[in-house]
Order: structure tokens, then C-alpha cells, then sequence
């Protein structure tokens, strides 16, 4: 069952766009913790990544429920996908 992330390339580069965005967010506290910054100032980029991340995750679902799992339920395979879903959000 498992394809990938979305084959919509909107979706796609939105993706994409957010990861850069997140990695730029982790390369920042990489730096500020190698120059010895203040650890809230450290603390409050993590943070920023970590927001990022979860909006990452959160247009991957969005984008894995209209697709994959409605692709699955017209199949019949409704419980296999609720499954696989409720392992993510159990995980989050």
C-alpha cells in the first residue's frame, strides 16, 4: 500500500518548501549552540523547528487522508488504513 509522499505537485513543492524552511530553522540552532548563544534564545529556534515539523506533518496527513486512504476505502481496505493511521497519530 505504501506510495510515497504526494504525487499532486502543489502539494508537493509545498512540501518541500516547508522542509527547507525547517532545515533553515536547524541549520540556525546548529550555529547558535556551536557559538555558545544563550540557551533560551537556543531553545526558542528548536522550537521553531519543531513548529515547522509538525506543520510538515499535519499537510502530509491532510494530503495522505484525500488520497491514499480514500483510494484504500473505495478498495474496501478501511481498516487496514485506519490502522496504519491511528499508528502515526498514536505516535504524535
Amino acid at each position: 500500500m505504501p506510495k510515497g509522499i504526494p504525487r499532486n505537485q502543489s502539494v508537493q513543492q509545498n512540501i518541500l518548501h516547508r522542509l527547507k524552511i525547517a532545515r533553515g530553522h536547524l541549520n540556525r540552532v546548529i550555529k547558535m549552540a556551536e557559538d555558545g548563544h544563550y540557551c533560551i534564545d537556543v531553545i526558542h529556534q528548536s522550537l521553531a523547528v519543531q513548529s515547522a515539523l509538525r506543520q510538515i506533518d499535519q499537510v502530509i496527513l491532510k494530503n495522505h487522508l484525500e488520497t491514499c486512504v480514500a483510494d484504500a476505502v473505495k478498495k474496501g481496505k478501511s481498516t487496514e488504513v485506519i490502522k496504519e493511521v491511528m499508528k502515526v497519530v498514536e505516535r504524535s
